[in-house]
């Protein structure tokens, strides 16, 4: 890539971001940041309650992504957050308008079967349905590209870094 991306790589819960997003930042060469860190302990508290987030929860969260990913234009990186929602996404954009998404997309009972083995995480299965009720894919018109989640990790990143390649460099 002439000028590395920032990426933020999307989806459901369970699909891998924080798995998938460490490997891809080492394979590009850039600073991950995980979108967990950026929530404040109030979302936090409602997620680990099994309390789906609304839209007002999310603000504080993706304007705080969005700075991070501001402060990488031009440099590139990779942050993890869900990004569910097109307006979720254009929020993101307005903060940094460079930035591109991968995203992670599999079967719901893959998805399901890796979040009941996954240990230490504040993100119930029981909301799992609640994401995938709020999803809205990447549409033809955003910067982006969607990377199935079947496999392991590496052969994932593997894919991501594939798909990225096919973007055009990032706007300046």
């Amino acid at each position: 890539m002439k000028t590395p991306h920032v990426v933020v790589v999307m989806g459901v819960a369970g699909t891998g971001k924080t798995t998938v997003g460490p490997l891809l930042a080492a394979r590009l060469g850039v600073p991950y940041a995980e979108g967990d860190d950026f929530h404040p302990q109030a979302n936090i508290a409602k997620m680990s309650a099994g309390t789906p987030l609304t839209d007002e929860d999310r603000r504080p969260w993706l304007d705080a992504i969005g700075d991070w990913a501001q402060g990488r234009a031009g440099l590139g990186g990779v942050v993890s957050c869900s990004a569910l929602k097109r307006s979720y996404r254009d929020r993101l954009r307005a903060a940094a308008p460079g930035v591109v998404f991968v995203h992670l997309t599999g079967d719901r009972a893959l998805i399901e079967d890796r979040m009941s083995h996954r240990q230490g995480h504040f993100m119930p299965t029981a909301l799992l349905d609640s994401q995938f009720a709020t999803l809205q894919p990447l549409q033809p018109d955003e910067a982006g590209v969607a990377v199935d989640v079947s496999g392991g990790p590496e052969e994932i990143a593997e894919r991501a870094v594939n798909a990225l390649d096919s973007l055009p460099g990032p706007v300046q």
